[in-house]
């Protein structure tokens, strides 16, 4: 009997379950001899209990329990050790013979119970912190909070048990009332299954009410292995992903702008990515441009770089050739942000711009664009393209991510740059000896500075000359919106230098790491912290070959240096005056910082023992070889140590890296440093390889494995990886338990949901063990605010992820398991994000192989993986365990086909930790060694490490690998298979399987034996931790060496001599095994692997092995019979209809050729195909074989299907192959008669009413999530005529509703303009639904909190929802209220409708592949992701058929049925496959979002359509300049299946010279969809009309085609009935029986009636299934040269009508619309109020001089302008002039058409489209300089708000209220008239009012206007007369003179008069100056003479 032990603690806080090791056929008693410990946070309460169950365990069943023991801890809490033995009781509380003994020790926190000494029950270490912690032994211990029953970590069924409610230390912390388990849910949830059953019962008996879907199940390896752990997993994945470029290509449509800020500009908006730039065309004077343009940016970078780089759209105002324009504002993010959008796209979203220039300035307006990120392989959704009704709600459609709000605010970073140190020579030391002898001193070879690259900015400090540690202490200063839309940030050292500067290291900050932006969140703020840069290894060569590396790219392979940094945000107060406002880049000095900011110096010690080296490959094995480990510069050798010239020893930091230069190779000649310590050993002795095999070599280690250590010192920083070891840690658990779930559900396994539970139970433990754990060391030295807010929002976060975790819980049902598994995947990636730790500490640790002292190859690993603590979840994954290494080639060098191969595989045993706690480093070695010291050391030093470590314990084993198979295997050769083998390594020792031939899945069925393996270590240690098994697959090659195919890992089940082979664990089971090659899986292994001990006896004592059998395959074994399946006979029946589009064979056609079919060695031929041209189906359609085939499904060999050619004499040549893997989709079942479909009691009627009449005529379209929102029976006629009538009474006062649609002015496009609104509609009640769903979800977890039901959350949540929809909808109802209800969609009430597809049909009906399935055939090596190989371009030709399998015997129902025709085997009623003619009709759409071909950013597209031979080419029609171009057309070929059956549709760009690109082209594989049951020849339209743009398109009408179907599944009907009823098998269906013809008479019908039933054929029982629609689907695009990208997509449908049935009616006109030519005639009334501009010269009185300019949208040079009324000083202008403006507007669109060529240099027009807008300006006319503008209104035409009826009633509340108002359309008005405001912005940005207009707008069609003509002006036909403006207006320019002595005089009368005065005083003195000299002289010479 095997028994195992279950112990749980029980008590409220302690959670904790232990199991023992199964001990296998005991007889009378079990000795199981193990401790288990339990680490508790707080004292042992007396009311405590521990419960012992014991099981007898099985493999297969479930585990029976014997009996249970359990104690309350009273007793041991008092005296702290108890011994006993007692009897256990059974679940009757009944005491049976069994007993149990146990020792239990308790050891309490304060030391006042017992004391354990050191060696004796568990090893206290001694803290030196002065904290006290446990080691614990596992992550489930923990506190798990709850009350009433929560099962313990349990066993395979888990079998909870109940706790005493005792006062553990967190039951006092209640949370909310947590629901008792409702019993509700108990009813029938899941039968038992075999295993579980008895489990369930006695669970069952044991809860109580406890129901089965509380049952949890942990994880099984806990259950049957009790795991010593002294391994670590290795990881499977080699490659380095990052570092590879990648093609992306990002499309960018910037639709129009709006509000932009500026008086009247000329705006382009320039697209700028990275480098690249390109610009929109120039809009001329508007605010509000409409461009619709579309461009391309294609890259092929790596995806870090890619993601980095910043997407710039700015607005530039009159930028022409000569001048670069002003900037008006700019938008910025980087193309990650769009990465992470859903589907990688913004789509009609508005960007915000501001400017740079200004940070004051708030908006400078808005940008809509839709911008798409699209990799390799990302399918874009592209949102239906319609004609965009939507009002534009920009504040609800901003472009940017969830989460980030609107109102974005400026702030400073600051990155401050204090010093680096560590810095690796930049220079040659050549270099050095000149330049000392020019200079006589001895400098540092570099010359470093720090660049800072954010947002599109760079910084940088100041050159430091010559300094390996240099201290800048600057910062530098970027400004930027807050929150940025950049994720990263790039800090660069660089070295300076007179050619190129070149980067030294990088280092990227994530913003999302170092800040949250929750609640309680807090801004980005980093250190000051030490950052580690890696990159290229250090030693300086000029080319250095891995200098991407230094730049950031791909993995670092050494260490480059440490900057110390920090980081800083400070939102600005944009209104204080002192800001500085422009964004430029700043670098200031800042003050030093102390030693200590960043921690206190420890000293660490890194001990690391090499266990094992083997897988050495052959090109390195023939020399000598070492291996060095490194940590920061600390024991690197060769090229570590830069001294610093300064030779000052800073021995007080610890920074004793001078010492390290002195080190020699294993030296220990040093004497220990003058404190007693040890000198460091970082390398291993040098040592020849021994061959294993011929691929690999290994180092001979055996039992001495050599060991180094090294001693450095680093900022104890080690409290930031601890918290991270932990969230690590329950990632890593959460992500197993995952896998295992998925595994379960995959399997088809039962009960997925308990392991889930258990899932979910070890995450909320793990979670509240963090919180409990995490929150030490709080006040330790250098914690950066970084570090206390990180802690806080873990601790919140893995709090609430604790409590959803139990929340969801006790959600887990059955049913749900898929989805809540999808939750709790979220928590997985919310654990990786928050346990990547953006601060670091201690540098990565780096494993070199060296080789004649150059550096090979490499392994990093991360040192918080092997950071030691004395908590166990503290403990790195890897510290004090044995872990496999696998080490790759570094750099570029380790891609593609360096990279998979292993350059050596290590068993490497690592621990790091602080010196002080350094006497645990061996505890995790294998025990069994001695420790050798190094010989010189003295006596006195015991605590020196070992040098080398000697086993003198070994163990032998064989081990037995069982290869059965294996499948998918990765295509190495030319013929697209390969010739496989397998090798197999364990320790030393290889071997190979045999080598199978030319095949995918090779069943290599063989068994390899390895005698003699010697590993080391106890034997026991050995049993629960062998080291792992490497497979690797290879092609054979004849000549050169095998090529890798792929690896995989495997541990072997193992059995010790003392063991019995046999159940449960022996003989092991096969598994599957994943294979990969690189990072992308390769193929699956199915084996079994078990390892043997030998014991005394020698091999005799093993399991004997069966000779080999047969003879043919020489001394190979075969799997035995206990390990290989159990296999049942198995008929497999194969249809072969035929081959299409074979290529050519080495230049040959392909003739004649077969098909083999083969599985599992037995296999069928297909007849030959004579010539494959003139037929290429096989003549016999079914074939079947038999074979032996496993049991289990699982297990199923891949079925193989082979095309080979038949040539002359004999000859066969491979065509291509294609493997079925699964064969589980071909497996028959038979009907289930009971379901029911086959229900044949009574007949039901079927409710077509998927939803009311109500929903076709409501203005506000409600859609249930649940109904479809597409089939819909249609109203009948008579309904519409009384619709019409209550329509026609509504009417009133003529304009107010427009006239009805008439059945004539509809067509084909009204139907398709109406299907693209139903689509959008069901888009947005998706997203709806999915959005209620989701929300549902959050308020069933918040409500476990609070005491609330989730149906009152719900009632709430939905009136939040309420709400928000209200807010969306207020747009809808204006428009309803400003008429009448069903003005909304005048049109959409009586269309007919077809079905918009968003995708290809294909996806909706399952490729079409019924009963033909399509194969595809491959030939060629298959292409890695560097080679750009696609598995398409190995397609060589497609095998259509199809197989059924069935385990025989056969019931005979099925072959007694009648008509059962024994030849077709399953496949009846199959059609014929002999050659078809076929009618063709291809209508094509049109296209959206091509990709640009010419340099222009646009194309000139038009279509080719193929098909077989045929070609139709439709040149002449391209459409110029079109990226959205709407072709409309059809096309028809005649066409043969199965010859011509591949449609492809392509997209050419026609070019005037030279050949035309194509664009794009898809494909259609018509004749699967010609065969195909769901009839989607031509679609089946929602309703039966003989005339009209809705006429029937299929030859055969409804009812004929309702009587075939029924004819051909041997269905009882039709049956028409009175009364409108048809009934067919045993459904009835009701439909109007009345038609209408042309000349509206009445007929009665059956069509309507069979159209009915054809519309729900899928209720029809046994054959029903949807039948096609009239349908459009929306192809993807693609161009073989850019494969898996989408170059665009076109819309179109086919048709096929077989030519044997009567022809078909004409084809559907879809030519695209004429736009309708009207014009439109605006009267300028009036002006009033426009502000005035002027002052004048003499008067200073302000007026201006007033005309109005307009335009209509797009045609700016036609703009108009009224006369000039001079000199208003009020205002007021009177014009009466009118402007005219013909155009062709397209109403179904709401666009306007203008044909007009794009420069003088464009051959032919382009047409644009642009929303009808029309603009009004008013100016003030200058005579001398320009005139200035005003203000304007833009009024769009389809909706405008009305015009005041008075200039008084006219605001500004007409613009700025536009969404509240009601609005009018034109085209439905017909005439207008009324005052509008013309506005424009003043300096601070605010719109204010600066005018107002009276104008008029009549809109006439272009026959109304021939009729009535008007004269533009006032001018002639139909003159306005002259206005009446106040004669002053115009006199000024007759009499100026006159003018202005009335205005002087009557203002300025006093001023005038003294003026006067003045004047005549000055003239009087002017002459009495003049005529006195001449005076006085006259006088003087009078009087004298």
């Amino acid at each position: 009997m095997k028994l195992f032990t279950c112990s749980t603690s029980v008590d409220v806080g302690r959670g904790l379950s232990f199991y023992s090791r199964v001990a296998e056929n005991c007889e009378e008693a079990a000795h199981f001899n193990e401790t288990f410990r339990w680490p508790i946070a707080s004292r042992l309460d007396g009311n405590e209990t521990l419960e012992i169950q014991v099981y007898n365990y099985s493999k297969v069943f479930s585990n029976r329990l014997v009996g249970t023991f359990s104690m309350v801890l009273q007793k041991v809490a008092e005296e702290g050790h108890l011994e006993l033995t007692d009897t256990l009781i059974d679940d009757n509380n009944t005491s049976i013979k069994t007993s149990v003994t146990i020792e239990i020790r308790y050891h309490s926190m304060d030391g006042t119970v017992g004391v354990w000494s050191d060696g004796e029950f568990l090893d206290v270490p001694d803290d030196r912190d002065g904290m006290f912690a446990f080691e614990t032994d596992s992550l489930l211990s923990g506190q798990s909070h709850g009350s009433g029953t929560s099962p313990g970590r349990s066993l395979q069924g888990s079998i909870p048990t109940f706790r005493k409610a005792g006062k553990g230390v967190f039951s006092a912390m209640k949370l909310g009332k947590i629901k008792s388990y409702r019993d509700d849910h108990k009813k029938g949830d899941e039968p038992a299954v075999l295993d579980m059953e008895d489990l369930d019962r006695k669970a069952m008996r044991l809860a109580g009410s406890l129901d089965p879907d509380t049952i949890s199940l942990a994880s099984v390896t806990a259950v049957t292995t009790n795991v010593s752990n002294k391994r670590s997993k290795p990881d499977i994945k080699m490659e380095p992903s990052s570092g590879r470029p990648v093609d992306y290509q990002i499309s960018i449509t910037v639709v129009e702008a709006r509000q932009l800020i500026g008086l009247n500009m000329d705006p382009v908006v320039c697209v700028e990515i990275g480098d690249e730039k390109k610009y929109t065309s120039m809009k001329e004077s508007t605010n509000c441009p409409y461009y619709n343009e579309y461009f391309v940016f294609d890259f092929h970078v790596p995806p870090d770089v890619m993601f980095d780089k910043i997407i710039k759209l700015s607005v530039i105002h009159s930028k022409n050739l000569l001048r670069s324009g002003t900037l008006v504002g700019t938008f910025k993010m980087d193309v990650g942000t769009v990465y992470s959008q859903p589907e990688h796209q913004f789509y009609h979203k508005w960007a915000i711009l501001s400017d740079p220039d200004d940070i004051t300035a708030g908006c400078k307006g808005y940008i809509k664009c839709d911008i798409a990120v699209v990799g390799k392989g990302d399918n874009i959704k592209t949102p239906h393209k319609a004609n965009e009704t939507d009002e534009d709600d920009i504040e609800g459609n901003l472009l940017l991510p969830e989460g980030i709000p609107a109102e974005r605010q400026w702030a400073r970073f600051y990155v401050k740059i204090y010093r680096a140190e560590g810095l690796p020579k930049m220079n040659t030391s050549i270099m050095a000896n000149v330049k000392k002898a020019f200079i006589g001193e001895n400098r540092d070879l570099v010359d470093p500075y720090v660049q800072v690259q954010f947002a599109g900015q760079k910084g940088k400090t100041s050159v430091q000359k010559s300094s390996y540690e240099p201290i800048w202490n600057e910062q530098v200063i970027f400004t930027e919106l807050f929150p940025p839309l950049c994720k990263r940030m790039k800090v660069q050292i660089r070295d300076s230098d007179k050619v190129n500067d070149v980067a030294i290291g990088t280092h990227f900050i994530d913003l999302r790491k170092i800040s949250n932006d929750g609640d309680k969140g807090f801004l980005p703020t980093l250190g000051p912290a030490w950052a580690n840069m890696y990159g290229s290894t250090r030693q300086y060569t000029l080319m250095d070959e891995h200098q991407d590396l230094n730049e950031g790219l791909g993995e670092g392979v050494s260490f480059r240096a440490r900057l110390l940094l920090s980081i800083a945000v400070e939102i600005l107060d944009t209104t204080s005056p002192e800001i500085i406002s422009s964004t430029d880049v700043q670098v200031e000095s800042v003050s030093n910082i102390s030693e200590s900011a960043t921690g206190k110096i420890d000293e660490f010690f890194l001990f690391g023992s090499f266990l094992e080296a083997t897988m050495i490959d052959r090109k390195i094995g023939d020399k000598a070889i070492s291996f060095e480990i490194t940590i920061g510069n600390y024991g690197n050798q060769i090229d570590g140590v830069s001294k610093p010239s300064s030779a000052k020893k800073r021995k007080k930091d610890g920074e004793n890296e001078e010492e390290e230069n002195e080190l020699i190779q294993n030296s220990s000649e040093d004497e220990a440093d003058e404190d007693g310590d040890l000198v460091s050993v970082s390398s291993t002795p040098i040592m020849k390889p021994v061959i294993t095999d011929r691929n690999y070599f290994h180092l001979p280690y055996f039992e001495k494995k050599p060991c180094v250590y090294i001693k450095s010192w680093w900022q104890d920083q080690r409290r930031r990886l601890y918290n991270s070891n932990m969230m690590d840690k329950i990632a890593d658990k959460l992500e197993e338990g995952l896998n295992d779930v998925q595994e379960i559900i995959k399997t088809e396994k039962a009960f997925p949901e308990r392991r889930l539970r258990g899932v979910l139970e070890e995450l909320s433990v793990g979670c509240s063990r963090f919180v409990t754990l995490a929150n030490k060391d709080v006040n330790q030295a250098g914690r950066t605010k970084l570090d206390r807010e990180r802690l806080k929002s873990c601790m919140r976060e893995m709090d609430s992820m604790g409590q959803q975790a139990k929340m969801i819980r006790t959600q887990v049902k059955k049913n749900t398991v898929k989805e809540k598994l999808k939750l709790v995947q979220n928590f997985l990636q919310k654990l990786r994000f928050l346990a990547d730790e953006p601060q670091h500490s201690i540098p990565d640790v780096f494993i070199w192989m060296m080789s004649n002292n150059k550096r090979i190859a490499y392994a990093r690993i991360p040192s918080k993986d092997i950071l030691y603590s004395i908590v166990d979840e503290e403990t790195g994954k890897d510290c004090g365990k044995v872990k496999a290494v696998f080490l790759k080639l570094p750099g570029k060098k380790g891609f593609g086909h360096a990279g998979w191969t292993v350059q050596a595989k290590l068993e490497l045993y690592l621990w790091l930790g602080l010196n002080k706690q350094r006497k645990d480093f061996l505890n995790g070695l294998p025990n069994g060694f001695e420790e050798i010291k190094a010989s010189k050391m003295g006596p006195g030093l015991q605590s020196v490490p070992p040098i080398s470590l000697v086993y003198n314990m070994k163990q032998v084993f064989q081990l037995r690998a069982h290869m059965y198979q294996a499948r998918s295997l990765f295509a190495a050769d030319s013929s697209g298979l390969s010739d496989p083998f397998a090798r197999v390594f364990f320790s030393t020792h290889s071997q190979v399987t045999e080598v199978l031939s030319e095949t995918l899945c090779p069943t290599w069925d063989q068994l390899l034996v390895f005698d003699d393996v010697e590993l080391f270590g106890e034997a026991s240690e050995l049993r629960d931790d062998p080291p792992i098994i490497v497979v690797e697959i290879y092609d054979q090659d004849t000549v050169g060496k095998a090529e890798f195919i792929g690896r995989t890992f495997a541990k072997p089940t193992i059995k010790m001599c003392d063991e019995h082979y046999g159940p449960p664990r022996f003989p092991p089971q096969l598994e599957y095994y994943q294979v990969y090659r690189g990072n992308c899986t390769a193929g699956e292994l199915l084996a079994a692997f078990e390892l043997l001990q030998i014991g005394q006896g020698g091999r005799a004592d093993l399991p004997p092995l069966e000779g080999p059998t047969d003879s043919e395959r020489g001394p190979i074994l075969p799997v035995p019979l206990g390990i290989r399946p159990i296999l049942s006979r198995y008929r497999i029946e194969v249809l072969f209809w035929g081959l299409r589009d074979l290529k050519r064979i080495n230049l040959a056609q392909v003739d004649r050729p077969r098909v083999d079919i083969e599985c599992a060695g037995r296999g069928v031929q297909s007849v030959l195909i004579q010539n494959y041209k003139k037929n290429p189906n096989f003549s016999t359609l079914v074939k079947w074989f038999e074979v032996d085939l496993p049991e289990n499904e699982l297990l199923h060999p891949p079925l193989n299907i082979r095309v080979v050619d038949c040539r002359a004499f004999g000859r066969y040549i491979l065509v291509g192959s294609h493997a079925v893997t699964s064969l589980r989709r071909f497996i028959y079942s038979t009907p289930d008669k009971s379901s029911n479909n086959w229900a044949t009691a009574g007949d039901i009627i079927v409710n077509m009413d998927t939803e009311p009449l109500v929903r076709k005529m409501d203005t506000v379209v409600k859609l249930d999530a649940t109904s479809d929102a597409v089939v819909k029976v249609d109203m009948t006629e008579e309904e519409i005529d009384k619709e019409k009538k209550k329509k026609k009474k509504k009417k009133k006062g003529g304009a107010e509703e427009e006239d009805e649609t008439d059945e004539r002015v509809l067509d084909w496009w009204s139907k398709y303009f109406a299907s693209i609104e139903t689509l959008k509609e069901t888009l947005r009640a998706q997203e709806v639904a999915q959005a209620e769903a989701e929300e549902r979800e959050d308020l069933e977890i918040a409500a476990e909190g609070a005491d609330i039901k989730p149906n009152d959350l719900l009632m709430k949540g939905s009136k939040t929802r309420e709400k928000s929809k209200e807010k969306k909808s207020s747009k809808d109802k204006k428009k309803g209220q400003a008429v009448d209800g069903s003005e909304k969609r005048p049109v959409k009430a009586k269309v007919d409708e077809l079905l918009v597809y968003n995708k290809e049909l294909e996806s909706e009906y399952g490729n079409f592949e019924d009963w033909l399935h399509t194969f595809n055939l491959y030939r060629g090596k298959a292409g890695d992701d560097d080679e750009h190989a696609l598995d398409d371009d190995r397609i060589v030709g497609r095998f259509k058929g199809s197989l059924c399998m069935y385990k025989l015997p056969l019931s005979e129902e099925i072959t007694r049925e009648a008509g059962f025709d024994p030849n077709m085997g399953m496949f009846q009623s199959i059609p014929h496959n002999d050659p078809i003619n076929v009618l063709v009709r291809v209508y094509v759409v049109r296209a959206t979002d091509l990709h640009p071909a010419d340099i222009n950013g646009k194309a000139d597209p038009y279509v080719i359509i193929k098909l077989g031979k045929s070609e139709v080419k439709d040149k002449e029609n391209y459409i110029s300049k079109q990226l959205n171009p709407v072709f409309g057309k059809s096309f028809e070929i005649e066409a043969t299946f199965p010859m011509e059956s591949m449609l492809t549709v392509s997209v050419y760009d026609w070019d005037l010279v030279g050949t035309d690109d194509l664009i794009g082209e898809t494909k259609i594989d018509l004749e699967n969809r010609f065969y195909s049951k769901y009839r989607a020849t031509c679609g089946i339209s929602s309703s039966y009309s003989v005339h009209g743009y809705n006429i029937w398109r299929d030859p055969m009408k409804p009812s004929q085609i309702l009587m075939k179907l029924c004819k051909e599944g041997k269905i009882d009907g039709p049956h028409y009935g009175p009364g409108g009823k048809v009934k067919v098998a045993n459904r009835i269906f009701l439909g109007p029986t009345e038609i209408e013809d042309e000349n509206g008479l009445k007929k009665q019908t059956e069509e309507h009636l069979a159209l009915t039933v054809l519309n729900h054929w899928e209720e029809i029982p046994r054959v029903g299934c949807k039948l096609v629609p009239e349908h459009v689907e929306t192809r993807p695009l693609l161009n073989p040269d850019k494969p898996g990208i989408e170059q665009g997509r076109i819309e179109m449908w086919v048709d096929m009508f077989p030519m044997d049935m009567p022809a078909p009616g004409p084809a559907i006109d879809i030519s695209p619309r004429k736009p309708k030519r009207y014009e439109l005639r605006v009267i300028i009334w009036n002006t009033d109020e426009v502000i005035l501009e002027d002052d004048d010269y003499f008067t200073g009185e302000k007026s201006s001089d007033i005309f109005v300019r307009g335009w209509l949208k797009g045609q700016q040079e036609d703009k108009q302008d009224t006369d000039v009324h001079y000199h208003s000083l009020t205002g007021e202008g009177n014009f009466n002039w009118r402007f005219v403006f013909p155009f062709d507007y397209l109403m179904a669109e709401e666009k306007i058409v203008i044909s007009k060529k794009e420069s003088m240099f464009s051959w032919d027009e382009t047409e644009y489209k642009i929303p009808p807008r029309l603009t009004l300006q008013v100016w003030d006319a200058d005579h001398f300089s320009a005139d200035d503008f005003l203000g304007a209104i833009e009024l769009d035409l389809n909706r405008f708000p009305r015009g005041a009826k008075t200039a008084k009633q006219c605001s500004l509340d007409m613009i700025r209220n536009e969404q509240e108002l009601p609005t009018i359309s034109i085209f439905k008005q017909k005439r207008v008239k009324g005052w509008w405001p013309f506005v424009a912005r003043d300096e601070n940005d605010e719109m204010e009012l600066t005018g107002k207009v009276e104008a008029e707008l009549h809109l006439v069609t272009a026959e109304e206007a021939e009729k009535s003509p008007v004269g533009l002006g006032r001018n002639e036909p139909d003159p306005l007369e002259k206005p009446n403006r106040p004669s002053g207006s115009m006199s000024w320019l007759l009499s100026p003179i006159r003018t202005v002595c009335i205005l002087a005089w009557r203002h300025y009368k006093l001023h005038c008069a003294v003026l006067l005065a003045a004047a005549l005083g000055l003239l009087f003195l002017a002459l009495l100056f003049f005529s006195l000299p001449s005076e006085l002289s006259h006088k003087l010479f009078n009087t004298a003479g």
